[in-house]
Protein backbone atom coordinates (compact mmCIF):
# COMPACT_ATOMS: atom_id res chain seq x y z
CA UNK A 1 0.00 0.00 0.00
CA UNK A 2 1.44 3.54 -0.86
CA UNK A 3 1.91 6.08 2.06
CA UNK A 4 -0.76 8.42 1.99
CA UNK A 5 -0.35 12.37 1.31
CA UNK A 6 -1.29 14.92 3.58
CA UNK A 7 -4.69 15.92 2.46
CA UNK A 8 -5.88 12.17 1.66
CA UNK A 9 -4.76 11.87 5.12
CA UNK A 10 -6.68 14.77 7.34
CA UNK A 11 -10.07 13.92 4.68
CA UNK A 12 -10.14 9.89 6.06
CA UNK A 13 -9.11 11.23 9.54
CA UNK A 14 -10.78 14.30 10.47
CA UNK A 15 -12.76 14.20 13.75
CA UNK A 16 -15.00 11.13 12.90
CA UNK A 17 -17.62 12.12 15.54
CA UNK A 18 -18.78 15.34 13.84
CA UNK A 19 -18.98 13.22 10.62
CA UNK A 20 -22.59 11.44 9.59
CA UNK A 21 -22.05 7.80 9.38
CA UNK A 22 -22.14 7.85 5.70
CA UNK A 23 -19.03 10.03 5.52
CA UNK A 24 -17.05 8.25 8.29
CA UNK A 25 -17.85 4.90 6.55
CA UNK A 26 -16.84 6.36 3.14
CA UNK A 27 -13.68 3.48 1.85
CA UNK A 28 -10.58 3.79 2.61
CA UNK A 29 -9.27 1.24 0.14
CA UNK A 30 -10.17 0.02 -3.52
CA UNK A 31 -11.28 -3.52 -1.49
CA UNK A 32 -14.30 -1.53 0.46
CA UNK A 33 -15.87 -0.25 -2.14
CA UNK A 34 -19.13 -1.82 -3.54
CA UNK A 35 -20.92 -1.87 -6.92
CA UNK A 36 -18.46 -0.62 -9.66
CA UNK A 37 -17.69 -4.65 -10.51
CA UNK A 38 -17.35 -3.85 -13.98
CA UNK A 39 -15.18 -0.42 -13.56
CA UNK A 40 -13.40 -1.87 -10.72
CA UNK A 41 -13.01 -5.59 -10.89
CA UNK A 42 -9.34 -7.27 -10.24
CA UNK A 43 -7.32 -6.83 -12.88
CA UNK A 44 -9.37 -4.37 -14.76
CA UNK A 45 -7.85 -1.70 -16.56
CA UNK A 46 -9.08 1.38 -14.25
CA UNK A 47 -7.76 -0.64 -10.99
CA UNK A 48 -4.78 -1.39 -11.84
CA UNK A 49 -4.02 2.21 -12.90
CA UNK A 50 -5.34 3.90 -9.43
CA UNK A 51 -3.88 0.81 -7.31
CA UNK A 52 -0.20 2.13 -9.24
CA UNK A 53 -1.19 5.21 -9.18
CA UNK A 54 -0.37 5.79 -12.78
CA UNK A 55 -3.77 7.39 -13.15
CA UNK A 56 -4.61 10.11 -16.40
CA UNK A 57 -7.63 12.55 -16.24
CA UNK A 58 -10.82 11.56 -15.84
CA UNK A 59 -14.76 12.19 -16.28
CA UNK A 60 -16.75 10.23 -13.69
CA UNK A 61 -20.66 9.80 -14.94
CA UNK A 62 -22.91 8.36 -13.16
CA UNK A 63 -25.93 8.72 -10.58
CA UNK A 64 -25.40 9.84 -7.21
CA UNK A 65 -23.98 7.98 -4.51
CA UNK A 66 -22.32 5.35 -6.75
CA UNK A 67 -18.82 6.55 -5.43
CA UNK A 68 -17.37 9.07 -7.56
CA UNK A 69 -15.96 11.34 -4.98
CA UNK A 70 -15.04 8.45 -3.05
CA UNK A 71 -13.06 6.80 -6.50
CA UNK A 72 -11.74 10.49 -6.76
CA UNK A 73 -10.20 10.21 -3.53
CA UNK A 74 -8.33 6.57 -3.39
CA UNK A 75 -7.05 7.95 -6.36
CA UNK A 76 -5.61 10.82 -4.76
CA UNK A 77 -4.31 8.63 -1.88
CA UNK A 78 -2.55 5.46 -4.10
CA UNK A 79 -1.22 8.08 -6.20
CA UNK A 80 0.22 10.07 -3.01
CA UNK A 81 -1.04 13.25 -4.65
CA UNK A 82 -2.57 16.09 -2.85
CA UNK A 83 -6.39 16.32 -3.21
CA UNK A 84 -8.76 19.69 -3.85
CA UNK A 85 -12.26 19.11 -4.57
CA UNK A 86 -14.42 21.61 -6.13
CA UNK A 87 -17.85 22.35 -6.96
CA UNK A 88 -18.69 23.72 -10.00
CA UNK A 89 -22.06 25.06 -8.72
CA UNK A 90 -19.80 27.49 -5.55
CA UNK A 91 -16.87 28.14 -7.39
CA UNK A 92 -16.31 30.58 -10.24
CA UNK A 93 -13.70 31.16 -12.52
CA UNK A 94 -11.77 33.46 -9.23
CA UNK A 95 -11.56 30.17 -7.43
CA UNK A 96 -10.60 28.17 -10.22
CA UNK A 97 -7.60 30.47 -10.75
CA UNK A 98 -6.48 29.97 -7.47
CA UNK A 99 -6.79 26.62 -6.88
CA UNK A 100 -4.91 26.06 -10.72
CA UNK A 101 -2.21 28.20 -9.35
CA UNK A 102 -2.04 26.22 -6.32
CA UNK A 103 -1.12 23.44 -8.00
CA UNK A 104 0.88 24.53 -10.37
CA UNK A 105 3.02 25.37 -7.41
CA UNK A 106 3.20 22.23 -5.84
CA UNK A 107 3.84 20.92 -9.59
CA UNK A 108 6.73 22.66 -9.29
CA UNK A 109 7.57 21.40 -6.46
CA UNK A 110 7.74 17.94 -7.02
CA UNK A 111 3.73 17.05 -5.92
CA UNK A 112 0.87 16.27 -7.69
CA UNK A 113 -2.55 17.50 -7.49
CA UNK A 114 -5.56 15.65 -7.51
CA UNK A 115 -8.42 18.03 -8.65
CA UNK A 116 -11.66 16.69 -8.10
CA UNK A 117 -14.66 19.26 -9.69
CA UNK A 118 -17.76 17.78 -8.54
CA UNK A 119 -21.38 18.78 -10.70
CA UNK A 120 -18.63 19.85 -13.62
CA UNK A 121 -21.43 19.97 -16.17
CA UNK A 122 -22.30 22.96 -14.70
CA UNK A 123 -18.69 24.61 -15.70
CA UNK A 124 -19.83 27.03 -18.79
CA UNK A 125 -17.02 26.61 -21.74
CA UNK A 126 -14.84 29.37 -20.92
CA UNK A 127 -14.64 27.94 -16.92
CA UNK A 128 -14.05 24.48 -18.68
CA UNK A 129 -11.36 25.85 -21.13
CA UNK A 130 -9.44 27.28 -17.78
CA UNK A 131 -8.23 23.55 -16.94
CA UNK A 132 -6.99 22.88 -20.82
CA UNK A 133 -3.47 23.90 -20.35
CA UNK A 134 -3.13 22.72 -16.61
CA UNK A 135 -4.55 19.53 -17.77
CA UNK A 136 -1.80 18.96 -20.78
CA UNK A 137 1.08 20.27 -18.85
CA UNK A 138 0.01 17.23 -16.42
CA UNK A 139 0.59 20.03 -13.47
CA UNK A 140 -3.23 18.82 -12.28
CA UNK A 141 -4.55 14.77 -12.56
CA UNK A 142 -8.23 16.50 -13.32
CA UNK A 143 -11.50 14.31 -11.92
CA UNK A 144 -14.95 15.55 -12.89
CA UNK A 145 -17.78 14.25 -11.63
CA UNK A 146 -20.82 14.58 -13.17
CA UNK A 147 -24.77 13.30 -13.36
CA UNK A 148 -25.46 14.31 -17.37
CA UNK A 149 -24.13 12.87 -20.27
CA UNK A 150 -20.79 14.57 -20.84
CA UNK A 151 -21.43 14.45 -24.67
CA UNK A 152 -24.02 16.88 -23.81
CA UNK A 153 -22.66 18.96 -20.64
CA UNK A 154 -18.47 19.40 -21.67
CA UNK A 155 -17.12 20.84 -24.66
CA UNK A 156 -15.03 18.54 -26.78
CA UNK A 157 -11.78 19.72 -25.68
CA UNK A 158 -12.10 19.17 -22.23
CA UNK A 159 -13.44 15.21 -23.56
CA UNK A 160 -10.49 14.92 -25.32
CA UNK A 161 -7.90 15.77 -22.92
CA UNK A 162 -10.25 12.83 -20.19
CA UNK A 163 -11.06 9.30 -20.10
CA UNK A 164 -15.22 9.24 -19.26
CA UNK A 165 -15.31 6.47 -17.01
CA UNK A 166 -19.12 4.98 -16.55
CA UNK A 167 -20.24 4.77 -13.13
CA UNK A 168 -23.51 2.36 -12.54
CA UNK A 169 -26.54 2.96 -9.70
CA UNK A 170 -25.22 -0.12 -6.86
CA UNK A 171 -27.46 -3.01 -6.47
CA UNK A 172 -29.46 -3.44 -3.80
CA UNK A 173 -26.97 -6.47 -2.37
CA UNK A 174 -24.12 -3.93 -2.48
CA UNK A 175 -25.64 -1.38 -0.63
CA UNK A 176 -26.55 -4.18 2.01
CA UNK A 177 -23.16 -5.23 2.17
CA UNK A 178 -22.52 -1.50 2.68
CA UNK A 179 -24.34 -1.54 5.39
CA UNK A 180 -23.88 -4.72 7.29
CA UNK A 181 -20.19 -3.07 7.20
CA UNK A 182 -21.25 0.15 8.99
CA UNK A 183 -23.27 -1.67 11.40
CA UNK A 184 -20.16 -4.19 12.64
CA UNK A 185 -17.68 -1.46 12.24
CA UNK A 186 -16.78 -0.44 15.54
CA UNK A 187 -14.57 1.96 14.87
CA UNK A 188 -16.02 4.09 12.17
CA UNK A 189 -19.45 2.95 12.23
CA UNK A 190 -22.15 1.61 15.01
CA UNK A 191 -20.94 -1.43 15.99
CA UNK A 192 -20.49 -2.10 20.01
CA UNK A 193 -23.90 0.41 19.85
CA UNK A 194 -26.00 -2.67 20.51
CA UNK A 195 -27.92 -1.78 17.13
CA UNK A 196 -30.21 -4.96 15.72
CA UNK A 197 -30.96 -4.83 12.19
CA UNK A 198 -32.11 -7.39 10.82
CA UNK A 199 -31.74 -9.09 7.06
CA UNK A 200 -35.39 -8.03 5.72
CA UNK A 201 -35.07 -4.52 7.09
CA UNK A 202 -31.67 -4.03 5.51
CA UNK A 203 -33.43 -5.19 2.32
CA UNK A 204 -36.09 -2.51 2.83
CA UNK A 205 -33.82 0.44 3.40
CA UNK A 206 -31.30 -0.68 0.70
CA UNK A 207 -34.52 -0.44 -1.63
CA UNK A 208 -35.50 3.42 -0.29
CA UNK A 209 -31.84 4.33 -1.10
CA UNK A 210 -32.73 3.29 -5.16
CA UNK A 211 -28.94 3.04 -5.72
CA UNK A 212 -27.57 5.35 -3.63
CA UNK A 213 -24.99 4.09 -1.08
CA UNK A 214 -24.63 7.43 0.63
CA UNK A 215 -28.34 7.92 0.73
CA UNK A 216 -28.58 4.29 2.68
CA UNK A 217 -26.06 5.16 5.10
CA UNK A 218 -27.93 8.04 6.01
CA UNK A 219 -31.45 6.20 6.65
CA UNK A 220 -29.67 3.64 8.70
CA UNK A 221 -28.29 6.24 10.76
CA UNK A 222 -31.46 7.88 11.01
CA UNK A 223 -33.18 4.66 11.95
CA UNK A 224 -30.42 3.47 14.41
CA UNK A 225 -31.01 6.58 16.01
CA UNK A 226 -34.68 6.16 16.64
CA UNK A 227 -34.23 2.63 17.47
CA UNK A 228 -31.75 3.04 20.46
CA UNK A 229 -34.66 4.84 22.12
CA UNK A 230 -36.25 1.46 21.94
CA UNK A 231 -33.81 -0.94 22.85
CA UNK A 232 -31.74 -0.50 19.89
CA UNK A 233 -33.76 -2.78 17.63
CA UNK A 234 -34.74 -1.09 14.12
CA UNK A 235 -38.23 -2.39 13.52
CA UNK A 236 -40.81 -2.39 11.03
CA UNK A 237 -42.83 0.78 12.87
CA UNK A 238 -38.86 2.82 13.00
CA UNK A 239 -38.79 2.24 9.39
CA UNK A 240 -42.28 3.43 9.03
CA UNK A 241 -40.86 7.00 10.02
CA UNK A 242 -37.41 6.62 8.50
CA UNK A 243 -38.92 5.80 4.61
CA UNK A 244 -41.97 7.56 4.91
CA UNK A 245 -40.59 10.43 2.53
CA UNK A 246 -38.74 8.19 0.43
CA UNK A 247 -38.55 9.41 -3.13
CA UNK A 248 -36.87 7.54 -6.86
CA UNK A 249 -33.76 9.16 -8.54
CA UNK A 250 -35.73 11.38 -11.32
CA UNK A 251 -33.91 14.54 -12.78
CA UNK A 252 -37.07 16.64 -14.58
CA UNK A 253 -34.39 18.58 -16.96
CA UNK A 254 -31.53 16.16 -17.43
CA UNK A 255 -30.98 13.07 -18.90
CA UNK A 256 -33.16 10.37 -16.33
CA UNK A 257 -35.81 12.68 -18.43
CA UNK A 258 -35.73 12.10 -21.64
CA UNK A 259 -34.68 8.37 -21.36
CA UNK A 260 -37.89 7.27 -19.31
CA UNK A 261 -39.76 9.32 -21.66
CA UNK A 262 -37.87 7.70 -24.62
CA UNK A 263 -38.80 4.57 -22.33
CA UNK A 264 -42.18 5.59 -22.17
CA UNK A 265 -42.74 6.16 -26.23
CA UNK A 266 -41.22 2.66 -26.87
CA UNK A 267 -42.85 0.73 -25.18
CA UNK A 268 -46.27 1.99 -26.35
CA UNK A 269 -45.00 1.66 -29.99
CA UNK A 270 -44.05 -2.02 -29.20
CA UNK A 271 -47.59 -2.74 -27.54
CA UNK A 272 -46.39 -3.39 -24.12
CA UNK A 273 -49.41 -1.84 -22.17
CA UNK A 274 -47.63 -2.92 -19.10
CA UNK A 275 -44.23 -1.84 -20.07
CA UNK A 276 -45.66 1.50 -21.18
CA UNK A 277 -47.89 1.81 -17.33
CA UNK A 278 -44.77 1.38 -15.54
CA UNK A 279 -42.33 3.97 -17.20
CA UNK A 280 -45.77 6.31 -17.39
CA UNK A 281 -45.81 5.39 -12.92
CA UNK A 282 -42.78 6.10 -12.87
CA UNK A 283 -42.32 9.21 -14.50
CA UNK A 284 -45.27 10.34 -12.52
CA UNK A 285 -43.92 9.35 -9.15
CA UNK A 286 -40.34 11.59 -9.84
CA UNK A 287 -42.64 14.46 -9.98
CA UNK A 288 -42.75 15.23 -14.21
CA UNK A 289 -45.54 17.52 -14.83
CA UNK A 290 -48.81 15.50 -16.38
CA UNK A 291 -49.78 18.25 -18.64
CA UNK A 292 -46.62 17.47 -20.23
CA UNK A 293 -47.29 13.36 -20.11
CA UNK A 294 -50.57 14.14 -21.37
CA UNK A 295 -48.83 16.23 -24.60
CA UNK A 296 -46.86 13.69 -25.25
CA UNK A 297 -49.35 10.64 -25.05
CA UNK A 298 -51.50 12.36 -27.86
CA UNK A 299 -47.88 12.96 -29.79
CA UNK A 300 -48.04 8.96 -30.02
CA UNK A 301 -51.46 8.60 -30.55
CA UNK A 302 -50.96 10.28 -33.48
CA UNK A 303 -47.25 9.41 -34.54
CA UNK A 304 -47.77 6.12 -33.66
CA UNK A 305 -51.15 5.06 -34.12
CA UNK A 306 -52.28 7.26 -36.67
CA UNK A 307 -55.37 6.37 -39.16
CA UNK A 308 -54.72 2.69 -37.77
CA UNK A 309 -57.23 3.95 -35.10
CA UNK A 310 -58.58 7.38 -35.66
CA UNK A 311 -60.64 7.15 -32.26
CA UNK A 312 -56.75 7.46 -30.33
CA UNK A 313 -56.25 10.95 -31.03
CA UNK A 314 -59.72 11.48 -29.66
CA UNK A 315 -59.52 9.32 -26.55
CA UNK A 316 -55.92 11.12 -25.84
CA UNK A 317 -57.44 14.90 -25.95
CA UNK A 318 -60.66 13.71 -24.19
CA UNK A 319 -58.10 12.06 -21.23
CA UNK A 320 -56.16 15.27 -21.47
CA UNK A 321 -59.35 17.54 -20.76
CA UNK A 322 -60.20 15.21 -18.25
CA UNK A 323 -56.90 15.62 -16.22
CA UNK A 324 -57.23 19.64 -16.62
CA UNK A 325 -60.58 19.52 -15.24
CA UNK A 326 -59.61 16.75 -12.27
CA UNK A 327 -56.42 17.45 -11.43
CA UNK A 328 -54.04 14.66 -10.11
CA UNK A 329 -54.39 12.17 -8.41
CA UNK A 330 -58.06 11.62 -10.14
CA UNK A 331 -56.85 13.07 -13.39
CA UNK A 332 -53.87 10.49 -13.81
CA UNK A 333 -56.23 7.78 -14.19
CA UNK A 334 -57.36 9.23 -17.30
CA UNK A 335 -53.96 9.72 -18.75
CA UNK A 336 -52.90 5.81 -17.31
CA UNK A 337 -56.24 4.37 -19.51
CA UNK A 338 -55.26 6.44 -22.66
CA UNK A 339 -51.51 5.01 -22.08
CA UNK A 340 -52.91 1.43 -22.16
CA UNK A 341 -55.01 2.12 -24.89
CA UNK A 342 -52.39 3.67 -27.07
CA UNK A 343 -50.14 0.51 -26.03
CA UNK A 344 -52.84 -1.83 -27.22
CA UNK A 345 -54.21 -0.72 -29.91
CA UNK A 346 -53.17 -1.09 -33.34
CA UNK A 347 -50.46 1.24 -34.82
CA UNK A 348 -49.50 3.01 -37.95
CA UNK A 349 -46.94 5.23 -38.75
CA UNK A 350 -47.85 5.47 -42.28
CA UNK A 351 -49.18 9.27 -41.89
CA UNK A 352 -46.41 10.53 -40.27
CA UNK A 353 -43.85 9.08 -43.06
CA UNK A 354 -46.17 10.35 -46.07
CA UNK A 355 -45.91 13.75 -43.95
CA UNK A 356 -42.77 13.96 -43.92
CA UNK A 357 -42.28 12.08 -47.72
CA UNK A 358 -44.63 15.17 -48.59
CA UNK A 359 -42.32 18.09 -46.36
CA UNK A 360 -39.02 16.83 -48.28
CA UNK A 361 -40.96 17.74 -51.93
CA UNK A 362 -41.92 21.02 -50.90
CA UNK A 363 -38.35 21.68 -49.30
CA UNK A 364 -36.89 20.22 -53.27
CA UNK A 365 -39.10 21.40 -55.71
CA UNK A 366 -39.89 24.90 -54.75
CA UNK A 367 -42.23 27.29 -55.17
CA UNK A 368 -44.58 24.84 -57.82
CA UNK A 369 -47.60 26.81 -59.62
CA UNK A 370 -51.17 25.63 -58.85
CA UNK A 371 -52.62 23.71 -62.15
CA UNK A 372 -55.03 26.54 -64.01
CA UNK A 373 -57.80 23.98 -63.64
CA UNK A 374 -57.48 23.60 -59.55
CA UNK A 375 -57.34 27.42 -59.26
CA UNK A 376 -60.79 29.35 -58.45
CA UNK A 377 -62.21 31.63 -60.85
CA UNK A 378 -63.95 34.63 -59.02
CA UNK A 379 -63.60 37.30 -61.42
CA UNK A 380 -64.66 37.74 -65.06
CA UNK A 381 -60.38 38.36 -65.43
CA UNK A 382 -59.48 35.01 -63.68
CA UNK A 383 -61.65 33.33 -65.87
CA UNK A 384 -60.14 34.41 -68.94
CA UNK A 385 -56.94 34.11 -67.98
CA UNK A 386 -57.92 30.08 -67.41
CA UNK A 387 -58.33 30.09 -63.99
CA UNK A 388 -60.37 26.50 -63.07
CA UNK A 389 -60.39 25.76 -66.76
CA UNK A 390 -60.58 22.16 -67.37
CA UNK A 391 -61.87 20.97 -63.84
CA UNK A 392 -64.11 18.33 -63.33
CA UNK A 393 -66.71 18.50 -60.38
CA UNK A 394 -66.33 14.75 -58.55
CA UNK A 395 -69.53 14.63 -57.29
CA UNK A 396 -70.88 14.35 -60.99
CA UNK A 397 -68.20 12.13 -62.31
CA UNK A 398 -68.88 7.94 -61.92
CA UNK A 399 -68.41 7.18 -58.14
CA UNK A 400 -67.57 10.24 -57.33
CA UNK A 401 -64.35 10.76 -58.37
CA UNK A 402 -63.00 12.08 -61.44
CA UNK A 403 -59.84 9.73 -61.86
CA UNK A 404 -58.15 11.65 -64.74
CA UNK A 405 -57.55 14.79 -63.07
CA UNK A 406 -54.37 15.29 -61.17
CA UNK A 407 -54.03 16.95 -57.67
CA UNK A 408 -50.57 18.25 -58.37
CA UNK A 409 -48.15 20.67 -59.90
CA UNK A 410 -47.57 19.94 -63.72
CA UNK A 411 -43.88 20.24 -63.24
CA UNK A 412 -44.04 17.65 -60.39
CA UNK A 413 -46.49 14.59 -61.86
CA UNK A 414 -48.25 12.49 -59.59
CA UNK A 415 -47.05 11.15 -55.96
CA UNK A 416 -48.29 8.23 -54.15
CA UNK A 417 -46.67 9.67 -50.55
CA UNK A 418 -49.69 7.78 -47.79
CA UNK A 419 -49.13 3.92 -47.84
CA UNK A 420 -51.43 2.73 -45.20
CA UNK A 421 -49.89 -0.60 -43.71
CA UNK A 422 -52.18 -4.07 -43.52
CA UNK A 423 -53.58 -2.90 -39.72
CA UNK A 424 -56.16 -1.65 -37.96
CA UNK A 425 -58.64 0.53 -40.00
CA UNK A 426 -55.56 1.25 -42.59
CA UNK A 427 -56.69 -2.26 -44.34
CA UNK A 428 -59.83 -0.83 -45.42
CA UNK A 429 -58.07 2.96 -46.34
CA UNK A 430 -55.50 0.56 -48.48
CA UNK A 431 -57.89 -1.43 -49.90
CA UNK A 432 -59.62 1.49 -51.41
CA UNK A 433 -56.54 3.64 -52.31
CA UNK A 434 -55.03 0.82 -53.72
CA UNK A 435 -58.16 0.22 -56.22
CA UNK A 436 -58.55 3.80 -56.64
CA UNK A 437 -55.02 4.74 -57.22
CA UNK A 438 -54.93 1.48 -60.09
CA UNK A 439 -57.76 3.08 -61.51
CA UNK A 440 -56.27 6.85 -61.79
CA UNK A 441 -52.88 5.20 -62.87
CA UNK A 442 -55.23 3.51 -65.77
CA UNK A 443 -56.82 6.76 -66.94
CA UNK A 444 -54.17 8.67 -66.70
CA UNK A 445 -52.74 5.96 -69.36
CA UNK A 446 -55.54 6.24 -71.71
CA UNK A 447 -55.48 9.80 -71.84
CA UNK A 448 -51.62 10.03 -73.08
Amino acid sequence: MTRKSPASENLFQAPEALKPLAERMRPASLDEMVGQRRLLAPGSALRRAVASGRVHSMILWGPPGCGKTTLALLLARYAEAEFVAISAVLSGLPQVREVLAAAEARFNQGQRTVLFVDEVHRFNKAQQDAFLPHIERGSILFVGATTENPSFELNSALLSRCRVHVLEAVSADDIVQALRRALDDGERGLGGQGIVVDEARLREIAGAADGDVRRALTLLEIAAELAADEGGEVTEATLVQVLADRTRRFDKGGEQFYDQISALHKSVRSSNPDGALYWFARMLDGGCDPGYLARRITRMAVEDIGLADPRALQMAIEAWEAYDRLGSPEGDLALAQVVLYLASTAKSNAGYVAFKAAQADVRETGTQDVPLHLRNAPTKLMKQLGYGTGYQYDHDAPEGIALDQTAFPDAMGEREYYQPVERGLEIKLKEKLDRLRAARRQARAGRS
